[in-house]
């Protein structure tokens, strides 16, 4: 570091900008996400290891600059994978904005807003399956696709005009990109990870783009037998923020039971009896009257038509994750949300391979 500080105070041509972009490669060479340990400052017992990979002969197109990092010692992850993932997760949601509309044989209300509805306590718990392949396009930038199948279930919760509680459940598809950047201080790695997802529950007219960031830092234990077997630790934060505007539709009998449909009629109807002959021409009040008189009826099969702003209560939370490595080919990863309102699990497994 030293020679370096000298070499940025005496002159600013391009062999110095040369030497700072190498060193700011090297430097994200120290460790990836994957929990490939350094080669430098290398114990003893590894020494062997680590001089092998200095004369190991890389000649596969991925990463790029793969032969330099090599020749320099470094430990890298084979550049392509395909990892199986399993997530549940629930949050609290908060709902903004909302607008309601009916869709029934003899009728067709379109969405209108409706601003005396209060919502209390709304959460979401959710699934999902997915496979996400990934290529290491640098020694330190990796990029990556997501896709996958879930379920979720929305709970919610209205106060206001009259007490109802709803569960929805449906099935979900998710396709999205990511992109990571992994790099080393000291003994310990750190990872910084973004991706956009589009997600299509069943009931929604079209996907919802989820984007998520999260942030790592963790230290590796290297096995002493096995230089390329390792144990990983690490503690880190996920933000995690939703595109808001939502619009779906549902039958009136998957949103409410059956069998308190008529009861929960009644008293939106009373309060239609309430309100002044001017009250009765706004037509927000004409939506929920004639939603009220399908509850009356116990139409299950009247479609309610809705629209929202929803987003997630609380956008950061904590996370711990370990990961073992048996060998450069196969990782078995966990990692579970600890502080915030969202908790989290995820179970993974991961196959590399150079191309």
């Amino acid at each position: 570091m030293k020679y370096f500080s000298q070499q940025l105070k005496a002159n600013m041509t391009m062999k110095k900008y040369y030497i700072l972009f190498t060193f700011l490669v090297s430097a994200l060479l120290l460790n990836t996400a994957n929990a490939q340990y350094s080669s430098k400052k290398v114990k003893s017992k590894y020494q062997t290891y680590n001089d092998s990979l200095k004369t190991y002969k890389y000649d596969y197109i991925f990463p790029i600059w793969g032969q330099g990092a090599y020749k320099k010692g470094f430990d890298i992850p084979y550049p392509v994978g395909i990892m199986a993932n399993y997530m549940w997760m629930k949050q609290s949601i908060i709902i903004d904005n909302f607008q309601i509309g009916l869709k029934t044989d003899d009728i067709d209300l379109d969405l209108t807003p409706v601003d005396f509805i209060q919502f209390g306590d709304n959460s979401n718990v959710s699934y999902t399956a997915n496979i996400r392949p990934d290529i290491w396009v640098f020694p330190f930038l990796n990029v990556y696709g997501i896709f996958g199948v879930g379920q979720s279930t929305t709970d919610i919760s209205v106060i206001k005009p009259v007490l109802i509680n709803s569960t929805v459940t449906q099935d979900i598809t998710t396709a999205g990109v990511g992109v990571m950047t992994a790099f080393g201080i000291g003994p310990v790695w750190v990872s910084v990870d973004g991706n956009w997802t589009w997600n299509k529950p069943t009931l929604l007219d079209k996907a919802v783009r989820v984007n998520v960031l999260g942030v790592r830092m963790g230290h590796t234990f290297t096995f002493k037998s096995r230089p390329d077997r390792n144990v990983a630790f690490w503690i880190g934060g996920m933000r995690a923020k939703m595109e808001s505007e939502t619009v779906g539709q549902i039958k009136l009998g998957e949103a409410i039971p059956i069998e308190e449909l008529n009861a929960k009629g009644d008293e939106v109807v009373t309060l239609w009896d309430d309100l002044t002959p001017q009250e009765k021409l706004e037509p927000k009040n004409i939506v929920v009257h004639q939603i009220g008189k399908r509850m009356q009826a116990a139409d299950g099969e009247a479609i309610i038509k809705y629209g929202m702003d929803k987003q997630v209560a609380e956008m950061w939370n904590m996370v711990v994750g370990a990961q073992f490595q048996l060998n450069k080919n196969w990782m078995l990863r966990s990692e579970t949300g600890i502080v915030g309102d969202r908790k989290q699990f995820l179970l993974s497994l991961n196959y590399r391979f150079k191309i």
